[in-house]
This record gives C-alpha cells, sequence and structure tokens, in this order.
C-alpha cells in the first residue's frame, strides 16, 4: 500500500546516500537527474522519499496535489529536533497565502513525455 501511495504522491526520489565513517569528501547537494536543478530530498511519513522544491510558494501557486510541508521530528522526551519529514497536504486546504513546499515535479523542465 506505502508503494501505491509513494506512485500516487510522486514519493519515488531514491533516498540519500549514508557517508561513511572515515568519509570527509564534500557532500554535494542532490540535483534532479531530468533537469539538473538543485532538490531537497526529505523523508516522508511512510518511509519513502520525495524530491522537492528549494523554496516554499504560496498555496494559491501550487496545484493541490504538489503541495508538501515539512514537520520537525523530535527526539523522545525531549524538545530537540532531530528530523524533518515531508507530509503530503491533503483533507483541509491550506490559506492561500500559506507557504507549501512544492513537489520538484511541477517545476521541472523536463518533459514527462520525453523518455
Amino acid at each position: 500500500m506505502a508503494n501505491d501511495l509513494a506512485e500516487d504522491e510522486g514519493a519515488t526520489a531514491p533516498p540519500l546516500p549514508e557517508p561513511g565513517p572515515d568519509d570527509v569528501s564534500l557532500i554535494e547537494p542532490p540535483t534532479c537527474d531530468d533537469c539538473g536543478a538543485p532538490v531537497r530530498l526529505y523523508p516522508t511519513n511512510y518511509d519513502r522519499w520525495v524530491s522537492l522544491a528549494t523554496a516554499e510558494l504560496p498555496a494559491k501557486n501550487v496545484p493541490a496535489r504538489y503541495r508538501w510541508r515539512l514537520m520537525k521530528r523530535y527526539a523522545r522526551h525531549s524538545s530537540m529536533v532531530v528530523d524533518l519529514v515531508a507530509v503530503r497536504l491533503r483533507g483541509i486546504d491550506p490559506l492561500l497565502s500559506e507557504l507549501v513546499v512544492p513537489a520538484h515535479r511541477m517545476l521541472c523542465v523536463q518533459d514527462e513525455d520525453e523518455p
């Protein structure tokens, strides 16, 4: 079921590679394989990964199927933020002026009809 949901929402990005304990090389920010634009990769709340745009936009400029929000994940019994998780906005629509994070596939210049 999670795979079907991920396919429907576009959460099909590969996870970020784990650097080795002795790896001292710089980690470059990820880019889109299709258009080369920088993206932000985040885990979803159902253990898949999604490519998000690098800037937030008002909800009125983003179609409902591309709206995501980043939620903080806290350490157990603490107020320390340990991770961010991408959550797709469904059910209650945000205010038109409210900022949301669009999925990168909304902004990707690669034509979906091309291979």
